[in-house]
């Protein structure tokens, strides 16, 4: 795909708003980057294909970050990924065998979509009370890395690589909710580097694999919506620190269920 010199404007300033919302609210680029790419046009692939790869990005250096403060558990990250990479490869050779053509999936990647927008927005409304789950679980759970707490893990991964693939969403707001309620012993910073240490492999993956099998990366586009975005999520987190959260998640579900519902059954 081309792009001319305002066209590259553009995709610089929708980096920039959403890179600016997602340092507000925490929450990943796919929920908000993929729905944005489709409603300015981009091919529903191309515009899942770049997400996924821009996720990766975006979200790689929180992991440096979480690493040097030991808010990252490797053994169920490690657990998820096996899970969930192979999943994200089969699911992209399987798309590519049954349809070839973008045109014959793209139905397949707006449903789910749409599911997961929806999903993505019901975490968000009901995240006090899944958090409220896993502390009056804490004292029950005897032992979080017991072995059918990692088969637990091993199919939630399955599940995430195969949704992540498909529609870009679900490995933050999706991937943090399933950690909550398995692992109920992390403590909530570890439940969050966690899931974003996965969520960075798992984008990668998925994305490369959208490149190399379907050819649905633009390069340029990703470019764009670096530069605008990165400097964004700074400002953004600034920001966010000053408004009411609860006022900001209730406004982004609503949102995210009004384009999961027009993605889903439109």
């Amino acid at each position: 795909m081309d792009f001319n010199l305002f066209d590259l404007l553009i995709y610089i300033f929708s980096g920039a708003g959403v890179g600016f919302l997602i340092g507000l609210t925490g929450v990943g680029g796919g929920s908000l980057m993929t729905p944005l790419l489709i409603l300015f046009n981009i091919p529903y692939a191309v515009a899942i294909g770049t997400d996924l790869l821009y996720a990766s990005i975006t979200k790689a250096g929180g992991v440096v970050m979480h690493h040097r403060q030991k808010n990252i558990n490797w053994k169920v990250v490690s657990t998820l990924a096996a899970g969930s990479i192979p999943a994200s490869i089969f699911t992209t050779l399987v798309l590519k065998r049954l349809f070839g053509e973008d045109s014959g999936y793209q139905s397949v990647l707006t449903t789910a979509l749409g599911v997961m927008l929806i999903i993505t927005a019901l975490v968000l409304l009901f995240k006090t009370r899944i958090q409220a789950y896993a502390r009056q679980h804490q004292q029950m759970d005897a032992d979080s890395l017991h072995r059918h707490h990692r088969i637990t893990t091993f199919i939630c991964g399955i599940m995430l690589g195969i949704c992540v693939t498909l529609s870009s969403v679900g490995a933050g707001a999706f991937g943090t909710a399933v950690l909550m309620m398995i692992y109920t012993r992390l403590a909530p910073r570890e439940i969050i580097g966690t899931d974003l240490a996965h969520a960075v492999p798992l984008t990668f993956i998925a994305g490369m694999s959208h490149f190399l099998v379907l050819g649905n990366v633009d390069f340029v586009l990703l470019a764009g919506l670096l530069l605008g975005s990165i400097p964004a999520v700074y400002l953004g987190t600034r920001a966010g620190s000053h408004l009411p959260e609860k006022l900001m998640y209730n406004l982004l579900a609503t949102i995210l269920i009004l384009l999961g519902i027009r993605f889903a059954l439109f």
